[in-house]
């Protein structure tokens, strides 16, 4: 079975706070903790070097890109939001096995709502006209 990355719902509490200010940052830009910090901070009381632990969590587990810029340290999403979501559903398939991923999948789809339903639909189409190109 491939290793995949922790998922989006292995996420604690504040881990995906951090992620969501990252995933928010202007043009996919990297971002300091002290940026994180402040943003974090208008809504929750939190320490600076939770917050810088946090972060390098993160990095450990290749969520997110650091990279040195001075004496700081600038992270940024490893993936999108979208694409972390995607990971974590494929994971959860790949718990089942054939006939009963096919199983999860229609039981996902009766539970949907239109709105998802229809942006299923798109998407489907949209793959098999890739497929026909």
């Amino acid at each position: 079975m491939p290793t995949s990355q922790p998922s989006r719902s292995q996420l604690g509490d504040l881990e995906r706070a951090v992620m969501e200010q990252l995933w928010s940052a202007a043009d996919g830009a990297a971002l300091t903790v002290r940026e994180v910090h402040a943003a974090l901070s208008e809504s929750r009381d939190i320490a600076y070097t939770t917050v810088m632990t946090v972060m390098d969590r993160l990095a450990r587990k290749d969520l997110v890109v650091q990279a040195k810029d001075g004496r700081a340290y600038r992270y940024r999403a490893r993936e999108s939001r979208a694409a972390l979501t995607a990971g974590l559903m494929r994971d959860t398939l790949d718990d089942f096995a054939e006939h009963d991923r096919s199983t999860a999948l229609v039981a996902f789809v009766e539970e949907a709502s239109a709105d998802d339903v229809a942006a299923l639909r798109r998407a489907l189409a949209d793959l098999d006209a890739l497929d026909g190109s």
